[in-house]
């Protein structure tokens, strides 16, 4: 059996919620951008750094990351609970994978907020 301890949230229902509302997250984050470069052709830089200097692009671009780490943790835990039996193989494999979530998040704020 397998416990609640490595899971995102409190329980598979949670888990379940924090999925989909992760997923409309990037989907709205998604079609902002490929509309943004749709309806700007001639993109240059200026304008896309100016896009990313707002406080609402940044913060919307917080949660677009926050939300492909809990999006990307929930699918990989269940993946890895359903298909690799051996605990210590699922312990180091989950644990690598929280590993470089945590770090992909922490680089991507420092991108996003220059920190």
């Amino acid at each position: 059996m397998v416990t609640q301890i490595t899971s995102f949230g409190r329980s598979g229902l949670y888990d379940w919620m924090m999925q989909r509302i992760s997923a409309l997250v990037l989907s709205v984050y998604s079609i902002f951008i490929i509309g943004y470069l749709l309806l700007n052709p001639d993109l240059t830089y200026e304008q896309w750094s100016g896009l990313f200097e707002t406080t609402s692009m940044r913060i919307f671009s917080l949660l677009a990351l926050l939300s492909v780490g809990i999006h990307s943790w929930i699918g990989l835990w269940s993946v890895s609970t359903d298909y690799i039996k051996a605990t210590g193989v699922r312990f180091f494999f989950q644990s690598l994978c929280g590993l470089v979530m945590f770090i992909y998040v922490v680089w991507g704020i420092q991108v996003l907020w220059g920190l």
